[in-house]
């Protein structure tokens, strides 16, 4: 790897195109080395993570409407969407729209966290639609996949959004465009300007993510990979973009982040150098907000310890900044409390999910939100004796780049009613590479058995399954197969009409 010091310039600099980000980046998309083989099985489980929170996602209502405007806009050769015959055929950047909203509205894919937060997954849309419109091979997928997980990680690693309220697809839609041209095998200059395009476009604020969050928190993510689809055809059509988009004058340095004075260090690999960065990664095995799983776990353990939850009379949660300050209360967030809000808001609410988990001994993606279990009496009383503090260890320990050292979880202080003290601390959650019980394929394909089932016929799920095992041999047309066909008189169709729906 090699690390690039990245600042804005002045116009008068004509600072050259192969010492831009943006050209770097699309260098690494360009370089056709070959995909390591347990890379190759990762790019492969979390396609199978994806299918799986889709298939519990089918039916939810931002699931729907993403899927019914996607429905509105058929195309040939196009791209499949989850739940619909893979014969059914629409144009892909409508495709990555609705598999997109389908694969991030439960909250339930993988993460990574440095400098920034990202879920890499939300690549894997995009670059498929694209894939399966353009007739590419399964070894063309792993190709674009690897360089998208590359790009995204290593710009999360280097270059931090949220200080400036930024929302983090702003690194998505750089990688999305980036890993689509490696799937395409896209010169240079035509990723270039692809990925300079798709960072214009999806530099937004982090008010998606904050007070009132709503259904666009789950939108967010897809928008991105379609605006990344239609910066690529853009580029292949020989238009160009803002440039240069990272280091120009009024560029994304200087007027979005830490401004003219500012350098930010971001990893790459050299020429010829393995893409493995989407091993840095983890999944989730809990249906929220990453820095809640350990905690999760946590509550899980402390719950036998405990006994009589009546008798807690305070919660202290110490941990991170960004734990503290994003999910805890340290946002200052009135709604994380509110037994009112919406599922997005108590996703993004640790006092919240600690509560419910320490009654429950666990986490259910579709139970634990339940308005009526947000108002339940005593979950209400445990919620709001539930409090954050940020300690300077665990910020430390979050942004550490030692995977040894690195931990996004904390120490709870469980008081109880007679003066007496329970606490416990846990550094990452058990389904982490380096937790408890680390996932595995077999633990992929368990999530998505579980998610499936009632769902997807078993037949299906096994199909797909089995296809997902020759991943790298696939060929073009059997890229299609790359989803599940479910009942269609199981589907939800919206309530409301849109532009797009044909009308009498």
């Amino acid at each position: 790897m090699k690390s690039h010091a990245v600042r804005s310039h002045r116009s008068a600099d004509t600072l050259p195109r192969e010492e831009q980000l943006a050209w770097k980046l699309a260098a690494v998309a360009a370089d056709p080395v070959p995909v390591d083989a347990d890379v190759a099985a990762m790019i492969a489980n979390r396609i199978i993570d994806n299918a799986a929170v889709a298939a519990a996602s089918l039916n939810r209502r931002p699931v729907v409407s993403a899927r019914d405007q996607a429905i509105a806009h058929p195309f040939s050769p196009g791209a499949t969407l989850f739940g619909l015959s893979p014969y059914r055929r629409y144009a892909p950047e409508w495709a990555a729209w609705a598999n997109g909203v389908a694969v991030r509205e439960l909250d339930y894919h993988d993460t990574f966290l440095a400098a920034d937060y990202s879920h890499p997954a939300d690549n894997i849309p995009p670059v498929l639609a694209v894939a399966q419109h353009c007739g590419l091979t399964g070894a063309d997928l792993v190709r674009g996949l690897a360089a998208a997980y590359e790009i995204q990680i290593n710009l999360v690693k280097g270059i931090c959004l949220h200080e400036h309220k930024i929302d983090h697809i702003a690194h998505l839609g750089p990688s999305a465009a980036a890993g689509i041209g490696a799937a395409l095998g896209l010169p240079v200059e035509t990723i270039f300007q692809a990925v300079q395009q798709a960072l214009h476009v999806t530099t937004t604020t982090r008010q998606s993510r904050k007070g009132e969050i709503s259904s666009w928190k789950a939108y967010a993510p897809a928008f991105a990979g379609k605006m990344a689809v239609e910066a690529v055809d853009r580029a292949m059509r020989g238009e160009g973009a803002p440039s240069p988009i990272y280091e120009g004058e009024d560029g994304f340095i200087a007027r979005m982040l830490s401004g003219p004075g500012a350098v930010y260090t971001v990893p790459l690999p050299e020429a010829g150098e393995p893409r493995r960065a989407i091993l840095d990664s983890y999944t989730k095995e809990h249906s929220a907000e990453y820095q809640s799983q350990a905690l999760i776990d946590l509550a899980r353990r402390l719950r036998p310890r405990i006994g009589d939850l009546a008798r807690v009379r305070d919660i202290l949660i110490r941990t991170s900044h960004h734990t503290h300050h994003v999910i805890g209360t340290g946002a200052n967030d009135p709604q994380k409390m509110d037994p009112g809000a919406s599922r997005e808001t108590l996703d993004h609410s640790i006092m919240y999910i600690f509560a419910v988990a320490l009654q429950d001994g666990g986490w259910h993606h579709e139970h634990s939100y339940a308005p009526e279990r947000a108002r339940r009496p005593d979950t209400v009383a445990l919620w709001h004796r539930v409090r954050t503090e940020e300690d300077p260890a665990w910020t430390r320990r979050y942004h550490s780049h030692d995977p040894a050292e690195k931990a996004f979880g904390g120490h709870v202080v469980i008081t109880l009613d007679d003066g007496s003290v329970i606490e416990d601390s846990i550094a990452v959650a058990d389904a982490h590479p380096l937790g408890a019980r680390p996932f595995a394929r077999d633990q992929y394909v368990a999530k998505f058995r579980t998610l499936a089932d009632g769902v997807v016929a078993r037949a299906e799920q096994d199909r797909f399954l089995a296809l997902v095992d020759r991943l790298p041999t696939l060929t073009a047309g059997e890229l299609s197969g790359l989803g599940f066909t479910v009942d269609p008189d199981s589907l939800a169709r919206g309530a409301n009409r849109g532009l797009f729906d044909r009308r009498a």
